[in-house]
């Protein structure tokens, strides 16, 4: 087949395989959202007088049509697509005709693919946040199930003050509420049109109408000047994976008390049956498998931050085609997001504490007692502290 830029000059097939990479298979998220972007360009392209009115009728009605079919899976990305974008370009001039060719006019695919994954991007920052919502309300029943249950509160991984099912629930309840206001202000840097910057310069001489793709497609503002747009790639994707890493972080502090609490020596916790695995060897064993791995994902999604971030620096203003490289690692990450605060909320539901299995050291309340001095004889704390301290010296 003929590429989009080709001009009539060979292309070694090694060089193809290289350069396309991935993108012929990371890009089917993204054919819906070229389909819109394609879409509000051309209905702009024919209120500016540059298409005719029947050639956007036409086109608009061929790109629903291959965005119906691709979900369908009548059709794939190939890597002689090379990508969505020209995948559907192709097919859409196959299916109408020439009319396909004059949707180009005043993009570059810089812009377009820029602008399907900004859109792209900011439905998967608010999806991802309001499934850490469902993740929330799978610990709040929880607290509410057994919320007055004691347990241990620990510092240098030693009982240290008394606390409860509610408190450890309500510290990642809250660490997880940061963490959807975090996904919601990555819009921030998402929500800017690049379309009609083109290859990073603009259209000389073509009257576009940037202000109403920015309608079309509910963006809060274009991006201006038009050399803003390149320069601003890599940072909405960065943006997005540290609030992810964060959420990992806290996701993956779970998952290591969990795993804790559900040892033998401890026995503080019972995980349902069907979220345990089993072993090949040894006949007794139901292993937590997918809290060890919930533990392990934080360091994925922190060195997809590291990627992208290492991607952009030093890069000179304007495109480069190593941006193509931030695809792999912001899908990697968003997707193990997805993936791993549906599953905790999910283990959430079947988990039981075993209060009759846990036990407070008589130390921990040693702090209550100082508490106690302080408020029944009106002594300094430090001296409170002192005095208690001597009843536990060894």
């Amino acid at each position: 087949m003929s590429r989009l830029w080709e001009k009539g000059l060979p292309l070694d097939e090694r060089v193809l395989r290289y350069t396309a990479g991935e993108d012929h298979l990371l890009d089917a998220r993204l054919v819906p959202y070229d389909v819109r972007g394609s879409i509000a360009h051309a209905e702009m392209l024919a209120d500016q007088d540059l298409i005719s009115a029947d050639d956007c009728s036409v086109i608009r009605d061929g790109l629903n049509e291959l965005k119906k079919t691709f979900a369908a899976g009548d059709w794939q990305i190939t890597l002689q697509d090379e990508d969505a974008h020209t995948a559907l370009e192709t097919r859409l001039t196959d299916t109408i005709g020439p009319t396909g060719g004059r949707l180009h006019l005043g993009r570059s695919r810089n812009d377009q693919v820029l602008t399907a994954l900004r859109l792209y991007l900011r439905d998967a920052a608010s999806d991802l946040a309001d499934r850490v919502g469902g993740l929330r309300a799978s610990i709040s029943d929880l607290s509410n199930r057994q919320g007055d249950v004691e347990i241990p509160g620990y510092t240098h991984m030693q009982h240290a003050m008394p606390s409860t099912v509610a408190l450890w629930c309500g510290g990642f309840n809250e660490g997880f509420a940061d963490a959807s206001d975090g996904l919601n202000a990555v819009q921030r840097r998402i929500n800017k049109n690049p379309l009609g910057s083109a290859a990073g310069y603009g259209t000389p001489g073509l009257p576009l109408d940037r202000e109403s793709t920015t309608a079309k497609l509910a963006f809060d503002s274009t991006q201006q000047p038009v050399t803003a747009a390149q320069l601003s790639r890599g940072k909405a994707e960065s943006s997005l994976l540290f609030e992810i890493t964060l959420l990992m972080q806290d996701l993956s502090r779970m998952a290591s008390d969990l795993l804790m609490f559900y040892t033998q020596e401890f026995a503080y916790i019972s995980l349902a049956a069907e979220v345990t695995t089993g072993s090949s060897i040894m006949p007794q064993k139901r292993n937590p498998d997918v809290l060890e791995l919930l533990r392990a994902s934080s360091a994925t999604t922190q060195a997809c931050l590291d990627e992208s971030l290492m991607i952009t620096a030093k890069l000179p203003s304007g495109y480069h085609r190593d941006l193509q490289r931030l695809k792999s690692p912001l899908f990697r990450s968003i997707d193990l997001a997805i993936e791993s605060v549906d599953i905790m909320a999910y283990v959430l539901e079947g988990l039981k504490f075993l209060p009759e299995n846990i036990e407070l050291d008589a130390g921990i309340f040693a702090t209550a007692e100082a508490y106690r001095l302080v408020r029944d004889k009106g002594i300094p704390f430090r001296d409170a502290y002192k005095q208690v301290a001597k009843q536990y010296a060894k």
